[in-house]
C-alpha cells in the first residue's frame, strides 16, 4: 500500500469530533469507535472533558462501543478522562503502531471494518487505523478556548507532506 493510501482518511470531518453525530456513524455503518484523546476529545493540557464532550459521549453510547486509545504516557490523566466519561482506555499506544488499536478492537469483539479510528493527526491516528484496516475519521483538533493547538507546526507539516503524497483533505459529507 502506498503512503498516500495509508495516510488517506475515509472521512475528513472538517470540524472537531463533536460534529460526528450518531446519524453520521450509522451512515458509515460503524459499530465501534476508537477515540484518540489529546486534541481529539480534550485540549492537550486539560485533564477533564468539557460538558459538551460528555453530552456527545452519552449520545453515542447507545449507538456504538467506545474505547480511548492514547499515545499519552500519563496514566493518571487518561484514566481520569476515561473514568469521567465511562469509557475504557489504553495509554502509551505508540501510534502508528497497531498493537493497542488491535487490542481495543478485540475487546469490542467486532470485525475491524465495523470500527473507526477517530483522531486529529494523520501520521499517528489515521496511519495506525489504516494499517489495521479500520475506517478512519480525521477531525479538527479540539483546542483550549484560551489558546491554539499545541503542535500547529507539526500538524501543518503533516498536512503539507500528505498532500504531496496525494492525500485529499477536503471535508467529506
Amino acid at each position: 500500500m502506498t503512503w498516500g493510501k495509508l495516510l488517506q482518511p475515509d472521512v475528513v470531518l472538517g470540524e472537531p469530533v463533536l460534529g460526528l453525530t450518531p446519524d453520521r456513524i450509522r451512515a458509515y455503518d460503524l459499530d465501534g469507535l476508537i477515540l484518540d484523546v489529546d486534541e481529539t476529545l480534550v485540549p492537550l493540557r486539560e485533564a477533564q472533558t468539557s460538558p459538551e464532550v460528555q453530552t456527545w459521549i452519552n449520545q453515542l453510547k447507545p449507538c456504538v462501543s467506545l474505547w480511548l486509545v492514547s499515545n499519552n504516557l500519563n496514566e493518571n490523566r487518561i484514566r481520569r478522562i476515561g473514568e469521567s466519561i465511562g469509557v475504557p482506555y489504553m495509554t502509551g499506544a505508540g501510534k502508528p503502531s497497531r498493537r493497542k488499536l488491535r487490542r481495543a478492537v478485540e475487546a469490542m469483539q467486532m470485525p475491524v471494518e465495523r470500527v473507526a479510528m477517530v483522531g486529529d493527526r494523520l501520521f499517528t491516528d489515521v496511519l495506525a487505523g489504516n494499517r489495521l484496516g479500520l475506517f478512519t475519521i480525521l477531525v479538527e483538533p479540539m483546542v483550549s478556548p484560551m489558546g491554539t493547538a499545541s503542535k500547529p507546526v507539526v500538524r501543518s507539516l503533516e498536512v503539507w507532506l500528505s498532500q504531496r503524497l496525494g492525500v485529499s483533505l477536503q471535508s467529506s459529507p
